[in-house]
């Protein structure tokens, strides 16, 4: 059980904390005869805490708000243990930021290699009563302005919390590439209170740490956002050592996927300082099926040609490439997308919520770093600051953008809520009389 105050006002009240494993199959693969209890967590015993040096630092990211991003927080870890035999054993890892709380859960090395199957996250956060979320189904989702018990359904993260006391909470996560996605609901049987509930069962082999569970608190909704650095700075030091090829920009996208179109459309971007153009889908067919083929192009659009007159022009030339293509040729294609000068890929459709396909996407963005390439990632992924490891990856969709053609007063809850998980592709789709209500609010 723990709880969190923020300058002497509760934020979270007593909540419970752990995860639900189901190692039975493994332990009898490995001929271990341990006692199953009925939450894997009931027979750990405490054997120590240890409170780590304070951390007070600073780093600089390639891109951001900011130039320089500072890292202080307070460290503390709780070391656990069965002692049935077993040699289970369970840390917690807490931080302490002024931004907020972490904290995730470290399974040392099992001496004989069971592995371990995670089921289920039995993590709680206990609202004091009253407390009122902007609650989002899904990733392009309406916002519902919902007490903690009408929550019925799982909701998205971050989930901003404004509390009776006056205080704002976000509940966010980080370093989550080796995991699936975690969402929110009302607990059946609890009070103002929301439950983890995982999008599918996680196979991990110890040593391992899941991602890193936030709660930020702040006076001021604007303050949550003023301090999303917490979220990248929970995620490891970036991977690529030459870096000097990932500058983001705008980008125009080119539709009617002609030589002769992307020609016009280059010398638009030229003429108004956008250094990258798009070619969104079309450009290879089929490209919503596993019958395409995605290092062929269209017989109408001369690839070679419009990449070499963007390099005269300095217009980079990004491609849209949908998850069946990806999933069939992606150690083919981009190597060969970087041969052309292809600059970028924009990823379309893919999946990423349960354990496999996340582990899928983020080794995407590895492995379009290996080929110097960069990525937006469409659809329905939001960040959780991987983009502190991998800045190849620019941006994400992730958000209720002008694909849907949201109202203005959607659009002013935006940087509360979901602008805390990190950078957002809102899809800038079109700018006509028929959607002045949309423009005005883009402006």
């Amino acid at each position: 059980v723990y709880q969190v105050k923020y300058r002497g006002r509760e934020v979270v009240g007593n909540s419970r904390a752990g995860l639900q494993l189901d190692n039975r199959t493994w332990e009898l693969a490995l001929a271990r005869k341990i006692n199953q209890v009925k939450c894997w967590m009931d027979n750990l015993e405490v054997d120590s805490v240890i409170y780590q040096p304070a951390v007070n630092k600073s780093w600089h990211p390639l891109y951001g708000e900011r130039s320089t991003v500072r890292e202080a927080y307070n460290e503390a870890i709780m070391y656990l243990s069965k002692k049935d035999g077993s040699n289970y054993r369970l840390n917690i890892e807490v931080r302490a930021y002024d931004e907020g709380i972490a904290f995730r859960y470290f399974f040392p090395e099992h001496p004989q290699a069971i592995f371990h199957k995670v089921v289920g996250d039995l993590t709680e956060y206990t609202f004091p009563p009253g407390a009122m979320a902007w609650a989002e189904q899904w990733a392009q989702a309406p916002f519902e302005h919902l007490a903690i018990n009408d929550i019925k359904q799982p909701v998205e993260r971050a989930l901003t919390v404004e509390l009776s006391n006056g205080l704002w909470v976000a509940l966010t996560d980080a370093d989550v590439d080796d995991w699936c996605l975690t969402k929110l609901v009302a607990s059946p049987t609890k009070q103002n209170t929301l439950t983890s509930v995982m999008y599918s069962p996680v196979d991990i082999v110890t040593y391992y740490a899941t991602p890193w569970k936030i709660i930020m608190a702040a006076d001021k909704p604007g303050e949550l956002l003023e301090h999303n650095d917490i979220i990248q700075n929970l995620n490891p030091p970036c991977e690529i050592t030459d870096t000097d090829w990932i500058r983001p920009g705008k980008i125009m996208r080119e539709t009617t996927i002609t030589t002769e179109g992307a020609i016009a459309t280059i010398d638009f971007c030229a003429a108004h300082h956008i250094p990258y153009m798009l070619f969104d889908w079309q450009w290879y067919m089929p490209c919503t099926s596993h019958d395409g083929d995605a290092t062929k192009v269209v017989s109408k659009l001369d690839m070679p040609r419009v990449i070499a007159y963007g390099k005269e022009k300095r217009i980079g030339v990004w491609v849209y490439v949908n998850q069946h293509a990806l999933m069939k040729q992606m150690r083919e294609l981009f190597p060969l997308l970087h041969k052309w000068g292809v600059v970028g890929v924009k990823s379309g459709f893919v999946q990423y919520a349960s354990h496999r396909w996340a582990t899928w996407l983020h080794d995407m963005v590895r492995l379009a770093a290996e080929n110097k390439l960069l990525i937006n990632i469409h659809d329905e992924f939001r960040p959780s600051g991987f983009s502190r490891t991998y800045p190849n990856l620019l941006t994400q969709e992730g958000i209720r953008g002008n694909e849907e053609f949201p109202d203005a007063t959607h659009n002013t809850i935006l940087p509360f809520t979901r602008m805390i998980n990190g950078a957002a592709d809102y899809t800038t789709v079109s700018y006509t009389h028929l959607r002045a209500h949309e423009t005005l609010s883009d402006l």
